[in-house]
């Protein structure tokens, strides 16, 4: 895989190889800490006491689907042979009850030509239902049974074929496929964003064929308790986002900064830099989207607990202007750089008059930095355009 070989920077994550990805300790969620979504996509729940197993009979094709590659061969496998079996010894049956083990004179015309024994049935069965003919052994028109399991055979081949082309091709081209080149920065960042505070993230595609209609949804989810008292220990709440292009649909040609403010109906309005290291929190980002090539609706997901959200940090650019056409460097794509932010929270800053008091009030200004992946020696410094 490309990020295994070392290919692609470390700095964004790909939806489903985040398990290869090695993160600094400074950024390393604490041991033991439960996530409800893993930083690759994959929900982390388990599932126990199901008693009503049988449902997921009732859903055949999908339980297939969802079988692992292995299974899935297998239990076609055992189609097959099962149903070479159950024909070859009712073939054997017709040719017994009619006499056509026996040796008889030229006159005779049995059932079906060939058959001397079980083996040969057999032979017979897989030549009937893969309608490979080699000629050997066919059927004649003197018993009507025969011809009955004829036709009965050909329809179960056919719906077995059916079912596993259909199983094969969507294990294929399922949608968590095409979220492979989707790919999320590794880390959150809250900085001030025209005057007002942001909780931003930067999403990508790393293919050219486009993701149609695509959509962000984030989401908060935290221990909170109702006021009868009731504790809610994976409540979700629905944050908005603003657009980055205005619509709603993300045309994701080039990485996009995906931006919530923190407003009074915010779940973040409350909290601090100091309150969100030590706040039980996560942010679950949801990317959904149809698929250019083959119209298949796709959904790539990862998550941001708060060692992962960077408080005074923004993004940097990966978009440039060369020879009369626009260039990502997916090299920066994780980069972030110190900003000017308030420590504390929205909340406090609303109540103190806003990002401009506080632009008047600050008389110190902080360095911009670029936090490079590990491994870089060499940081390179770029004029604010």
């Amino acid at each position: 895989m490309l990020s295994r070989k070392g290919l692609i920077p470390e700095d964004y994550l790909l939806t489903r190889l985040a398990e290869d990805v090695l993160q600094p300790k400074l950024f390393k969620t604490k041991p033991g800490k439960a996530r409800f979504v893993a930083k690759n996509g994959t929900c982390n729940v388990a599932h126990t006491n199901i008693r009503e197993q049988g449902r997921f009979l009732l859903d055949v094709f999908t339980t297939l689907v969802d079988l692992k590659w292995l299974h899935t061969i297998i239990i076609f496998t055992m189609s097959f042979l099962c149903s070479w079996l159950l024909f070859g010894m009712i073939w054997w049956l017709i040719a017994f009850a009619h006499g056509d083990l026996d040796q008889r004179g030229d006159d005779f015309v049995p059932c079906v030509t060939g058959i001397q024994s079980f083996s040969s049935a057999f032979l017979f069965s897989i030549e009937v239902q893969v309608t490979i003919g080699f000629g050997g052994r066919m059927i004649t028109e003197e018993c009507v049974s025969a011809i009955i399991v004829l036709i009965m055979q050909n329809i179960v081949g056919l719906v077995i074929n059916a079912i596993m082309l259909g199983c094969i091709f969507m294990k294929t081209a399922q949608a968590n496929r095409r979220a492979e080149t989707l790919i999320f920065s590794k880390h959150a960042v809250i900085s001030v964003r025209n005057n007002k505070l942001c909780f931003m993230i930067r999403i990508g595609d790393l293919r050219k064929s486009m993701i149609i209609s695509a959509t962000v949804r984030l989401q908060v989810v935290r221990r909170s308790t109702t006021k009868e008292g009731e504790v809610v220990p994976l409540d979700q709440i629905d944050i908005h986002i603003d657009n980055p292009v205005g619509t709603n649909g993300v045309f994701l040609v080039s990485p996009l900064i995906i931006c919530h403010v923190i407003d009074k109906d915010s779940p973040l309005y409350e909290l601090s830099a100091f309150d969100l290291q030590h706040e039980d929190i996560e942010v679950i980002a949801v990317l959904e989207g149809v698929v250019e090539t083959t119209g298949i609706t796709t959904q790539a997901r990862t998550s941001y607990v708060s060692e992962e959200i960077l408080w005074g940090q923004r993004f940097v650019p990966t978009v440039s202007a060369e020879d009369g056409m626009y260039a990502v460097d997916y090299s920066k794509f994780g980069n972030t750089m110190k900003v000017p932010t308030p420590c504390c929270s929205a909340k406090k800053l609303d109540e103190a008059g806003g990002i401009a008091r506080f632009k008047l009030n600050e008389g110190v200004t902080l360095r911009a930095t670029v936090r490079r992946r590990r491994g870089s020696a060499v940081v390179r410094r770029r004029k604010e355009m």
